[in-house]
């Protein structure tokens, strides 16, 4: 009795293992979120401005050395992911004075931190605008942002390269990214608190 109750117990344990591998293996494998059509950004025609209020007036700046890599799923680039990284020391606002003040350790502190990074998490396009959530990381802290903006389309370069093309916009707390430097100058502060970053990229398929 002792052997036939174990032999029923064996099989009954076979029988459920079997089962559970069926389900498995009729689930669909992960996606790959490195695989896919990627976009590769064409710099000579791609820029990544800021904008930050100087006491009543307004500073504008560029990053002239970053890279970025759009992954798509599909032909219209409406699934994926858009990935940034900016070389933080590449900041320029025309004056090379307040640059360098940038890139100290009151701002960027650029030798500690060489990088930012924005991490796409997804798109959100329509037929003439998108959104791009995902996560930017200053300076060692980071937090979920959502670029908004136009989307410009996808067209054939004349060289049988095909390009996309956008314009998104995010205003963020430089505060939250560990930039807190600032002096009161009467009733006001010299420098905003809120920044504005705007990215113009066009992107070349590369697969």
């Amino acid at each position: 009795m002792l052997d036939r109750s174990l032999r029923r117990t064996c099989l009954c344990l076979v029988l459920v293992l079997i089962g559970r591998g069926a389900a498995v293996a009729q689930q669909p494998p992960a996606q790959n979120p490195d695989s896919g059509t990627r976009w590769v950004v064409d710099l000579p025609h791609s820029q990544i401005d800021f904008r930050v209020r100087h006491l009543l007036g307004r500073v504008r700046g560029t990053f002239t050395n970053w890279y970025a890599v759009i992954v798509t799923h599909d032909r219209q680039w409406k699934n994926g992911r858009v990935n940034v990284t900016v070389q933080t020391a590449s900041l320029s606002t025309g004056n090379a004075y307040r640059d360098a003040d940038l890139r100290s350790p009151k701002f960027f502190a650029t030798d500690s931190f060489p990088e930012l990074t924005f991490r796409g998490t997804g798109l959100a396009v329509g037929d003439s605008t998108l959104e791009i959530p995902g996560l930017l990381s200053i300076k060692g802290h980071s937090h979920p942002v959502t670029l908004k903006g136009v989307y410009r389309g996808i067209a054939d370069d004349g060289q049988h390269h095909e390009r996309i093309a956008f314009e998104a916009t995010t205003i963020l707390d430089r505060r939250d990214y560990g930039l807190e430097y600032n002096q009161t100058i009467g009733p006001n502060t010299l420098i905003g608190n809120e920044v504005e970053i705007t990215i113009a990229l066009e992107a070349v398929r590369v697969n």
